[in-house]
Order: C-alpha cells, then sequence, then structure tokens
C-alpha cells in the first residue's frame, strides 16, 4: 500500500471515514456546487482502491467502495513519516521542537510523558 495521499484522495478518505460504505454518486452528492464530475469522483476512488485504501462490494451493476485503511491508522502511517523525515525518526526531536516553539505547556509536557509511560507499561504486559 502507498502511504501518501493525494489531498483530493484525502478529502475523499474523509467521506468514508466519516460515513462508511458510499457508492460514487452518493460521495458526489456530498460535494458543494459546482460539484465535480462523477466520472472524476470515480477515477480517483478506484486510485484509492488501487493504492489499497479502499475496496468495494458489487450491489446489482455498481459498486459500494468502504475504507480499508482506518483513519486512526492513516494518521499513524502519516505521522510517522513526519517524524522520520523531518525528525531524523526521533520523538524526542518533535517534542523537543514543540516545546522550543511553546506550542506545548508544562502540563501537557507532563501529561505527554504519563501517556507515554502508560502505553510503554501496556505493551510489556502484552
Amino acid at each position: 500500500m502507498k502511504k501518501q495521499l493525494t489531498e483530493k484522495e484525502e478529502e475523499l478518505m474523509q467521506f468514508f471515514w466519516d460515513k462508511g460504505p458510499l457508492f460514487v454518486r452518493e460521495i458526489v452528492g456530498m460535494y458543494p456546487e459546482p460539484r465535480p464530475h462523477f466520472n472524476t469522483v470515480s477515477t480517483f476512488v478506484r486510485m484509492l482502491e488501487g493504492k489499497g485504501f479502499v475496496g468495494h462490494e458489487t450491489v446489482g451493476n455498481s459498486h459500494r467502495y468502504h475504507a480499508v485503511v482506518s483513519r486512526e491508522d492513516y494518521s499513524g502511517m502519516t505521522l510517522r513519516g513526519v517524524v522520520d523525515r523531518y525528525f531524523g525518526s526521533s520523538l524526542t526531536g518533535v517534542v523537543s521542537t514543540l516545546f522550543k516553539q511553546e506550542k506545548l505547556s508544562d502540563k501537557e509536557v507532563t501529561d505527554l510523558i504519563s501517556r507515554v509511560l502508560a502505553a510503554r507499561n501496556e505493551n510489556k504486559n502484552e
């Protein structure tokens, strides 16, 4: 599965994550005017299927598409990619950067440390 989605592909995935299985015509109807053409949306959905992000079931003469990758899995993959690319795979580097830019308060840092320790304990117990 290709990890990166374009902005338009991510937009479509939001529909699947928010609404569940959908027909292309339903997706087109969710866009504001002027709506994209049916064939354009269909092409993007099939590209998502080719990348392994959505699957389909045949219903009559049509396909109902559904997310194969959850929002949580995708956000995790995306975050991991950012951490790997921009912070040399260092989560410490991410937290340090946020702290230096005053994007994290002392309380948020303390909460983060507590979460990390709790997750570590859960992993040890598995």
